[in-house]
């Protein structure tokens, strides 16, 4: 699959507009309040109840890295008003969870690598249920998907297919180095291909962490877990994870 986004899918139009906003909620993970920003889509309503997108950003970012570089309101609103989309909230959490969870410093430094590993217990404890006390939104697995970029697309990888319990839907843009062995992601492949919904692996084709993407894709083709595997052109780079964010979300939360 390789395909690109249609011209202006980026390009703010006369619309009916979602909003975005940043909220504060307890982590008790981590011992201190923590930031996300939240997407609801043009007409949210607390009488309808929604879908959750749960978007990860990579090891230079945070909670508002993709509204600052990846234009997703633009997007969705765009694909909203074409009648693309099923209906869902987007999360946009701090996927480094510790005290200073902001991108600075050493970035690579142990306690900030670890940080995205303890992050997997900050969304599953302290994120969702926040979410889901605050936001009409649906609490189903079906309902609930995960997906990211770089650091964030092994994030998703690595929380996402050990609790399949908790998502039916994932998507790993351009995942980076700390995503898992294809063995410890999917233990079980028989298990993995009946409980999710859509498992989507992405790529640019100039990218020089391709490696670790070729690598998963290999693993799943193998042991036959239907997952959707688009090589892109473009590098480790937001052309490339834009693009991803406009197909993976026409694809969530459909039965087809």
């Amino acid at each position: 699959m390789k395909e690109t986004a249609p011209a202006g899918y980026d390009v703010p139009r006369e619309i009916a507009r979602g909003k975005i906003e940043t909220v504060e909620y307890a982590s008790e993970t981590v011992g201190n309040d923590r930031k996300a920003m939240i997407y609801t889509p043009p007409g949210y309503a607390e009488d309808n109840v929604y879908n959750v997108l749960y978007l990860l950003h990579g090891i230079g970012g945070d909670e508002s890295e993709w509204h600052r570089h990846g234009d997703p309101q633009t997007i969705l609103d765009n694909l909203y008003a074409d009648g693309k989309l099923a209906p869902m909230v987007v999360v946009f959490p701090n996927g480094r969870a510790m005290p200073n969870d902001r991108a600075e410093g050493d970035l690579f430094a142990p306690d900030k690598i670890k940080a995205f590993e303890t992050f997997e217990i900050d969304l599953l404890s302290d994120l969702i249920p926040f979410i889901e006390s605050r936001y009409s939104v649906s609490t189903g697995r079906e309902n609930r998907a995960i997906a990211g970029l770089s650091m964030g697309g092994g994030q998703s990888l690595n929380i996402g297919l050990k609790h399949l319990d908790r998502f039916a839907w994932i998507g790993a843009f351009s995942p980076a180095p700390n995503t898992k062995s294809p063995e410890q992601l999917v233990p079980n492949p028989e298990e993995t291909s009946a409980r999710l919904k859509l498992l989507w692996l992405s790529c640019g084709d100039e990218d020089n962490l391709k490696q670790i993407s070729d690598r998963t894709h290999a693993y799943l083709s193998e042991h036959r877990v239907p997952h959707v595997w688009y090589e892109e052109s473009g590098g480790h780079d937001w052309p490339v994870w834009k693009n991803d964010l406009y197909h993976f979300s026409q694809l969530i939360f459909k039965d087809n």
